[in-house]
């Protein structure tokens, strides 16, 4: 990263006399900070068209968007858990071992505010990347994202009828019930229950209506610093279009996330093809509360069962797959159920 330290706003460790740099029990890690707030220079290269996702007064710049992760890993590198300008704090986790939180961080376009968020998560590398702290398939990596003016259920209604490209990319959780109830991402302060894809639980959603924001829970784990990147530019442009283009078209969407993706996709057009199409039926499964043939499929247990949860919400020919692919699995044919459920 080249040298950020000569102009604007600086992220520098807090040193706040909290144990940040420590591994605390579940739930005790300390607060995370608001760190959404910079100098209009950090900003002077931004796009026009993303200003409109900031606050300025004077030579204050703050960002109506904002982003926090969860890192869990299986382990923490040796000597490398101490206190980050990213972190608020480190604790134990429950379901992969221990978890690492961001502060609350600025969601914004491609500018220098950007650069110096980027050179954060950099400078935590041995924490993020698995070369590292390594993660396993238990392991998640939670995406909460808040917007001004806007309630947890208010972005959640705007967000809903684009999240099949979160969906599409991050399908493999859907056999984790940690994070797979209520996949139309319905208002359950107000919605029948019956009509939640997978069911109720008041935590454990794909999406989880919280007071201020939405906390994706179905985003799987992180690996690496340059794949926080690419979700953290994914995120920034679902929030923008579904904020700011309430008409937009998902293909539209779809087409500005194209570079994104095929970022993440080692510029494989065929995955990417794949990904968009996948990304469709599960949009449409989220409007309609339908489970088509074409993602049925990950609704299957790793064991080859239908998961209960699901099965009402399937169509005529969704039963007909899975039926299938669960004979075949319990025949011993593995191979043809996880040749259609990879990418890889």
């Amino acid at each position: 990263m080249r040298n950020l330290s000569d102009t604007g706003h600086q992220y520098e460790i807090l040193n706040d006399g909290q144990t940040r740099g420590s591994i605390l029990p579940y739930h005790r890690k300390p607060a995370p900070i608001m760190r959404a707030s910079a100098k209009t220079i950090d900003v002077a290269n931004l796009k026009a068209v993303d200003r409109q996702n900031l606050l300025i007064e004077g030579d204050e710049v703050k960002s109506k968007f904002t982003i926090g992760f969860e890192v869990e890993k299986t382990r923490l590198h040796r000597n490398s858990v101490r206190e980050y300008e990213l972190f608020c704090g480190f604790e134990r986790d429950g379901s992969c071992g221990y978890e690492a939180v961001t502060h609350v961080l600025p969601l914004l376009g491609a500018s220098t505010w950007r650069t110096k968020v980027y050179d954060m998560m950099h400078k935590a590398t041995k924490i993020i990347d698995d070369r590292y702290s390594p993660s396993d398939s238990k392991c998640g990596g939670h995406v909460t994202i808040a917007v001004d003016g806007l309630n947890g259920a208010q972005l959640n209604d705007k967000l809903r009828k684009n999240v099949g490209i979160i969906m599409a990319l991050f399908r493999r959780r859907f056999q984790n019930s940690y994070c797979n109830h209520n996949l139309t991402m319905l208002n359950y302060d107000f919605e029948r229950r019956e009509n939640f894809v997978g069911g109720y639980h008041h935590k454990y959603q794909m999406a989880l209506i919280k007071d201020f924001g939405v906390e994706f829970r179905v985003v799987s784990r992180f690996t690496s610093v340059k794949q926080m990147m690419r979700r953290y530019e994914l995120f920034y442009e679902l929030v923008d279009f579904s904020v700011n283009n309430p008409n937009g078209t998902f293909n539209a969407l779809l087409k500005r996330l194209k570079p994104i993706i095929m970022s993440m996709y080692d510029y494989d057009e065929q995955k990417v093809a794949k990904i968009f199409e996948l990304a469709k039926h599960f949009r449409r499964m989220v409007l309609t509360g339908k489970i088509d043939k074409q993602v049925a499929p990950y609704f299957m247990s790793r064991s080859g069962q239908t998961q209960s949860r699901f099965s009402n919400f399937f169509t005529r020919n969704s039963h007909a797959v899975v039926e299938q692919l669960a004979h075949d699995f319990q025949n011993g044919d593995h191979e043809s159920y996880r040749n259609l459920v990879s990418l890889t």
